[in-house]
């Protein structure tokens, strides 16, 4: 049983916050060791964590407060020797919680700690989508030496699992030789595209794990990343693509990576807040999740405690 003094997540309830009743799992990955311009990524978590401490916790689109879920806030992975290291430590904690039937997910850190997440993911469920939001590519086979580099993160996932990325902006030739064509949606595309949401929701399989690198977003709403890209996607119609990806699809995990913290502007971390408890939101409070037990009657005041129907719907 976790101590009463433990951190929670957003400050939450630890009623809301134990390993045994959580649904959801945030892994913390405090880690930024081979990233080339700017440094900063492995503060993300706690910029992301003492943020999410300051946000309101009822979401006025989904007339819901995702946290009565249970969230668990593990220990911050960090100090790893080397990037293989801290691929292997991700991958084993991850795997953990998979089979502990959590909803595992985790911050960042850089983006190369979705290696070792997704290979869980990809172990435990069939024919999995990798949905990666981003502005680079990050399909170099290596990189300074490295496969886990940041610059590599996708690229076992794009040999292993189907793999489609959405607001590249940003790559080296090389990676042409490696990419889907058919599954890419470049920024430049998108933004004369009324269709590019359905597109990128045509190409998913059932099972779709989330990989988000903040620097998708356009600077001007999310200036401190490592490496902004001009061009990037803003605030509502990320929402509403990831409303419609968690509404058609079985979001069965994510991350969110890249979150270069800056002391004189705490709205990046805020927005990285906020995103991730949206995306709680869409994928338990969309619609109302009632147990199937043939009484109408305990189905009627779930809906309306969770206002789907009015108090005066017998009347």
């Amino acid at each position: 049983m976790e101590s009463k003094l433990k951190r929670t997540y957003a400050g939450i309830p630890m009623e809301y916050a134990t390993s045994e009743k959580s649904k959801v799992v945030l892994i913390p990955v405090a880690y930024d060791g081979t990233s080339t311009w700017g440094k900063g990524a492995d503060k993300g978590p706690g910029a992301f964590l003492e943020a999410s401490e300051n946000m309101e916790l009822y979401d006025i689109e989904t007339k819901s407060e995702v946290y009565r879920k249970g969230i668990y806030l593990t220990e911050t992975l960090e100090d790893y020797g080397s990037p293989n290291e801290m691929v292997v430590s991700v991958h084993n904690i991850v795997k953990e919680y998979i089979a502990r039937k959590k909803m595992v997910t985790l911050i960042g850190g850089e983006h190369s700690i979705s290696i070792g997440s997704i290979r869980a993911f990809n172990e435990s469920y069939q024919d999995l989508t990798v949905l990666q939001i981003d502005a680079h590519a990050d399909l170099r086979k290596e990189y300074n030496g490295s496969r886990y580099n940041h610059a590599c993160a996708l690229y076992e996932a794009s040999q292993n699992t189907n793999l489609v990325q959405v607001g590249i902006r940003s790559m080296d030739h090389s990676e042409t030789l490696v990419m889907n064509p058919d599954n890419v949606f470049f920024a430049h595309d998108m933004v004369s595209d009324d269709f590019w949401m359905d597109n990128v929701i045509e190409l998913m399989t059932d099972n779709v794990y989330i990989t988000f690198d903040l620097d998708a977003f356009d600077p001007s709403i999310l200036p401190s990343t490592g490496t902004p890209e001009p061009g990037g996607l803003l605030w509502y119609e990320t929402l509403e693509f990831l409303k419609r990806v968690f509404g058609e699809c079985n979001v069965v995990g994510f991350d969110i990576v890249e979150l270069c913290p800056n002391r004189h502007d705490k709205s990046s971390d805020f927005l990285a807040a906020k995103l991730y408890y949206k995306m709680l939101g869409y994928k338990y409070c969309q619609k109302p999740e009632v147990e199937d037990d043939g009484d109408f009657s305990e189905m009627k005041e779930q809906f309306k405690k969770e206002g789907y129907i009015s108090e005066d719907y017998d009347r």
